[in-house]
């Protein structure tokens, strides 16, 4: 289905409930495709802990990432 960006500010519930019922709806403005409202999905991806990335991913100090920011945050909270 597709839906202009003033149906989206006007219609906003209809237009849920339409996505609701497994639709998908595309929103265009000025005539060209601008947003995609698909039903959402509980199906990301969780470790179950936190992880850091990037430079902090190696570094001795952050292998508890709880306990470390816990410990940044100590003076002031």
């Amino acid at each position: 289905m597709n839906a202009t960006a003033k149906e989206l500010r006007f219609h906003a519930k209809e237009l849920l409930n339409t996505v609701t019922r497994g639709e998908e709806v595309v929103i265009t403005y000025r005539g060209k495709p601008c947003a995609r409202l698909i039903p959402f999905s509980d199906g990301m991806k969780t470790s179950g802990h936190n992880e850091l990335f990037g430079i902090w991913k190696d570094d001795e100090a952050t292998q508890d990432v709880e306990g470390y920011v816990r410990n940044l945050r100590k003076g002031r909270f």
